[in-house]
């Protein structure tokens, strides 16, 4: 990805979870945060990774309301961020936290198994 691209990546990350928590009243979106967003190297689509706490149905229903404000954050977002054209946006979930716990989880158990085998 160009400097360019990382540059209007981190702007939009910032400027896009300032909008869903200011601006945006859809019941649908839960409690989340965005964790990254990707631009591709012609700025032409921005592909933004959520975490979203709760359960599956929470998910869905947050990508729902998402996914219905969509262009209200795109025109905002063009708004803020100075360009000639502002990328179409793409909400996905972030598993890489779910990931990342469901690993901790396991090294745990991995942890208290050999503990209790020099016990």
């Amino acid at each position: 990805m160009s400097l360019r691209a990382n540059r209007v990546a981190e702007q939009m990350k910032k400027e896009i979870g300032d909008i869903i928590g200011k601006k945006i009243k859809d019941p649908r979106i839960g409690f989340m945060t965005v964790t990254d967003v990707r631009v591709s190297g012609d700025l032409q689509i921005a592909k933004v990774y959520i975490s979203v706490l709760g359960d599956e149905e929470q998910r869905q229903n947050t990508l729902k309301g998402l996914a219905k404000a969509k262009g209200f954050i795109r025109s905002e977002v063009g708004s803020r961020i100075r360009l000639r054209k502002t990328p179409e946006i793409l909400f996905e979930i972030d598993e890489s936290i779910d990931y990342g716990n469901r690993i901790e989880t396991l090294l745990h158990e991995i942890n208290d198994q050999s503990s209790e085998k020099q016990d």
